[in-house]
Order: C-alpha cells, then structure tokens, then sequence
C-alpha cells in the first residue's frame, strides 16, 4: 500500500494514453488540460485498490486522475460512518462530472436508511457536484425497492440552471421512467420539470435500451 505522492504521480504519467487524455480535454471542458494526465479508468480503478488511506488527507490534488484516485478509494471503504465522512471531506473539492459519477460506495447499498439523511442535506447544498451525487445517490439506491414516490419529489424541487445538475435530474428520471414508469409518468405528462430538463429526459428516454418502443413512442409525443 502507498500514499508516495511522488510515486502515485509516476505511475500515472507511465500509463498515460493521450489520444485517451485527448479525449478526456474535449469530455470535461471544465478542467484545465493541464490537470488532465490521460490514463484510463480501469487502470486508474485497479491501482486505488493500492492505495492507503493516508492519500485522503492530501487535499487538494494536481491533477484530475488523483481526483479519480481520491472517489475509487472512498468507494471502497467498507466502514459506512467514515465512508460517510471521507465523502463529505472530498465532496467541496469534486469540480468535475466524471469524479462526482465515479464515486460511488459499495457500502452505501446495506446502509440507505442512514444514506438519506445524508442525500436530503446534498441535495440542498448550492454547489454543484454536491446536488449532482445527491441526485446520482437517489438514482443508484432508491429506485428498486426501496422506491417511494416522495424521492422523485425530492428531486423535483431542484431548480439549477448549471447544466451537470440538469443531465443528472434528466438521467435520473429517465432511469425513473424504466423501473418506475407508472409511479413517475406523471411528471412527464403534466409537465413538472423545466423544459430543457423534460427534453433531456426525453432524449435519454429515446435513447435507453429498458424502456419499450411504445413508451418511446409516447414519451416522444410529450
């Protein structure tokens, strides 16, 4: 296990891949590409598995990779209380939707009860990314059976004009209208969200391989 910072930062550069990182530049416009090393998720996923808990205390990091180094060690924290913790350390310093999306505990699933106390305080929050997980939260643990239709209302009530909050309510409620599609149509149909928001969804609906041809047919008639 390592925390070497140096070390880190020279296994990154010796996997870089940059018609990968030129890519990245081009996908997450809202990071410097001077930030932006280029090394590829799964690899970035098996070296976290090395990485000690001592490289949560390094905040902030240089470069977008030791972000994403940053998400996959807290997801992998099995303790809920200091996963919990860890999370709201990083959360202020997450600028980007590739980290926010990415991180994403495996503990979180046996303790949602507690998780939502925590969502209903992120999804308040007037930063971005913090909204943005709140949202994904909801998305990933609370749309099987776990589903209350006051969750969809939760997410009704945030009004942002910052695009990545909106793609993630419209990927949210596109993901609705495929577990929940009776419980949520409404929303749909009466018109509840804002209309960039509801032409996203429904973009994202077209586009889903869960929902139907004919709830396509219809969703795309709304």
């Amino acid at each position: 296990m390592t925390d070497d910072i140096n070390e880190i930062r020279d296994y990154l550069r010796s996997n870089q891949d940059m018609g990968y990182r030129e890519l990245q530049i081009r996908t997450i416009p809202n990071i410097r590409p001077d930030k932006i090393i280029g090394v590829r998720t799964p690899v970035l996923r098996a070296y976290a598995k090395g990485i000690s808990s001592g490289y949560l205390d390094m905040l902030p990091h240089m470069y977008f990779e030791e972000d994403q180094l940053h998400a996959f060690v807290i997801s992998g924290i099995k303790d809920f209380d200091k996963c919990i913790s860890e999370v709201d350390r990083f959360l202020p310093y997450v600028d980007n939707w590739a980290t926010c999306d990415q991180m994403s505990p495996k503990v979180f699933a046996k303790h949602r009860l507690q998780l939502m106390d925590h969502i209903r305080r992120w999804i308040t929050s007037d930063r971005t990314y913090m909204v943005r997980f709140a949202v994904k939260m909801l998305m990933d643990h609370f749309l099987d059976d776990d589903f209350d239709p006051k969750y969809p209302e939760m997410v009704l009530k945030v009004r942002s004009d910052e695009y990545y909050i909106q793609m993630m309510v419209a990927w949210y409620f596109a993901t609705a209208l495929a577990k929940q599609y009776d419980n949520v149509l409404y929303v749909m149909e009466e018109h509840k969200l804002d209309k960039a928001v509801h032409k996203m969804t429904v973009r994202k609906c077209i586009d889903s391989f869960r929902i139907s041809d004919d709830h396509k047919k219809y969703l795309r008639s709304l």
